[in-house]
């Protein structure tokens, strides 16, 4: 029986080994990615909150790029307090959106999503321990997600996870507060 995850055995965990950099290592991780979610661009963002900036903000930048074109490496962005940031950040939890309505309400950057036809995406928190130094980003064209589609997604995240280094002084501005 063939899967979309046939593409993660182990001469593909065995060339990540022996990759010389994050690049190259996140290119072989890039390749198996269209293997199985086809139409799907893909993305790395680290933490790089500290205590310096504002309260109930997390401060992104982009580490990986597949489409570094249009989505340029160590580009920014700041994320408020949200169902999606508390999902992703303070739960340690992965965050499946599927069809422009959930896009539309947890990205404030949905059109320029929408202008390449994204409708779905798979957002894998990468932890150290219960800290959230990065996420694991893949967005789709289709509105859902096959389960195989999302437990590959789920594996290239935890092989990704080597390769992305926490950042120096990352800490958390959200308040202390138990999420619902």
């Amino acid at each position: 029986m063939t899967t979309k995850t046939t593409g993660i055995t182990a001469g593909f965990l065995d060339a990540l080994a022996e990759a010389a950099s994050a690049e190259e290592a996140l290119r072989l991780i890039d390749g198996c990615r269209l293997r199985i979610a086809p139409g799907s661009i893909f993305s790395i963002q680290q933490n790089v909150t500290t205590g310096r900036d504002a309260a109930g903000q997390v401060l992104l930048r982009r580490f990986y790029s597949s489409e570094a074109g249009t989505f340029p490496v160590n580009g920014a962005k700041r994320k408020t307090r949200t169902p999606w940031t508390e999902r992703l950040f303070m739960q340690g939890r992965v965050f499946v959106g599927e069809g422009e309505q959930v896009l539309a309400r947890n990205f404030d950057d949905f059109d320029q999503m929408r202008a390449y036809g994204l409708r779905s995406v798979v957002n894998v928190p990468m932890l150290q321990g219960t800290v959230c130094y990065a996420t694991f980003n893949v967005f789709g064209t289709r509105e859902r997600w096959l389960p195989e589609e999302l437990f590959g997604i789920r594996l290239l995240a935890l092989a990704a996870a080597r390769w992305v280094p926490a950042v120096p002084g990352l800490a958390y501005s959200f308040e202390e507060t138990p999420c619902l």
